[in-house]
């Protein structure tokens, strides 16, 4: 019979969560991710890459989205599916078939498995490669982003330690009256010249300068020059202001294991490799932080669900109803805030990860002893 009855709540109950799980991940995920595209508007404006890296840098970011927003949309889901039935007078018809509450309660148990899962996936793997992805994108195109830089008539600092100006510029990427202030070294210098190219040699860039001026000014302020027919001055040195290095964020999962373990079990830093992790104890608070986000947070999922599972020890014909189901959203959202405070708290020591990672269970299991004495206690009173 409970076979019957649980195909029954699995495909009838689920499959309306899951339907709005879906409408709202897709149009509260999207609302966020437009947001967030507008803000990443200076990739273009101000930092000159091209609309086509600002689109795959910004559609990379959407599973990101998602999985941040993840807890949330799952818990106000299945907040909203169980009022529904319970307002229409569903939930009735699996009790009358013999489902208990407790039953109901394990199958949402084994829903949350999927979710909490789908969470790991996206933390531990997707949303790190694609955040790197995006970040490769940034890289690779700080040489193309030149010929849309050179706006005539405006003063650009768009690129770090160099600021340039240009009277006029054709549609071969030929400038007259020229600009540029170069502050790579200790004494800056500044070039003019009359006339200017713009060239590609490999991946070198080169701004052909002709009939020009060098000033070059030391640390006393005091200014020596010297002409020039023709320079060529190497662009490919100078880096957009766009952050370029990689982030814990986007690190794969697999590093980050691998130096924790190093530092907290062979008690040693990982030597600084060339485009490696920065593996030593001073970065041991954010490498744990990280690593508790990605594997460990994912756990306040079957806290949630724990949760939201007391709706279903009142009804909509108490008159409590109503004060049950705002304390049961604020204590979900209670919840969901503690569990992006626990990721700073979590990488301030070994204790506080420990106690970060056994609280969400420890809670869960207090929940579900609850809930289990609570229906138990209402079918031994009736």
């Amino acid at each position: 019979m409970f076979v019957f009855n649980e195909k029954i709540v699995l495909k009838k109950f689920l499959a309306n969560n899951s339907y709005a799980f879906l409408l709202s991940s897709i149009s509260i995920t999207f609302v966020v991710w437009a947001i967030q595209a507008v803000n990443n508007l200076d990739i273009v404006a101000e930092d000159g890459h091209s609309f086509l890296i600002y689109f795959y840098y910004t559609l990379l970011a959407f599973p990101k989205i998602f999985s941040d927003l993840l807890p949330i949309i799952f818990f106000t889901s299945l907040f909203y599916t169980i009022i529904k039935y319970e307002n229409n007078n569903e939930l009735k018809i699996f009790w009358i078939n013999g489902v208990n509450k407790i039953q109901f309660y394990n199958v949402i148990l084994r829903y949350t498995v999927l979710f909490f899962f789908i969470q790991i996936l996206l933390t531990s793997l997707l949303v790190p490669y694609l955040q790197n992805k995006g970040k490769t994108y940034i890289k690779e195109s700080t040489l193309d982003f030149f010929p849309s830089l050179f706006q005539a008539k405006k003063f650009i600092d768009t690129v770090d330690k160099l600021t340039i100006f240009i009277e006029t510029k054709n549609s071969n990427n030929e400038f007259t009256n020229i600009y540029l202030k170069d502050e790579t070294d200790d004494q800056p210098r500044i070039i003019i010249a009359k006339k200017g190219r713009l060239l590609a040699s490999g991946d070198i860039r080169v701004l052909r300068l002709l009939n020009g001026q060098y000033l070059n000014i030391n640390k006393f302020g005091n200014v020596t020059s010297f002409n020039f027919e023709k320079t060529d001055f190497n662009l490919s040195k100078f880096l957009t202001k766009t952050t370029t290095y990689r982030k814990l964020q986007e690190r794969q999962t697999s590093e980050l294991l691998m130096c924790s373990h190093s530092l907290l079990i062979k008690k040693e830093a990982l030597k600084n490799k060339k485009g490696a992790i920065n593996c030593n104890r001073s970065s041991l608070k954010e490498i744990m932080s990280e690593i508790y986000k990605r594997i460990f947070k994912p756990l306040y999922l079957f806290l949630l669900s724990s949760i939201v599972i007391f709706l279903l020890t009142s009804n909509n014909e108490e008159g409590k109803f109503k004060k049950i189901k705002l304390f049961i959203f604020s204590f979900g959202i209670f919840f969901i805030i503690l569990s992006e405070i626990s990721v700073d708290y979590s990488g301030k020591n070994n204790i506080n990860l420990l106690v970060s990672i056994f609280f969400p269970l420890i809670i869960f299991l207090v929940l579900y002893s609850l809930f289990y004495k609570r229906i138990n206690y209402g079918n031994n009173k009736k």
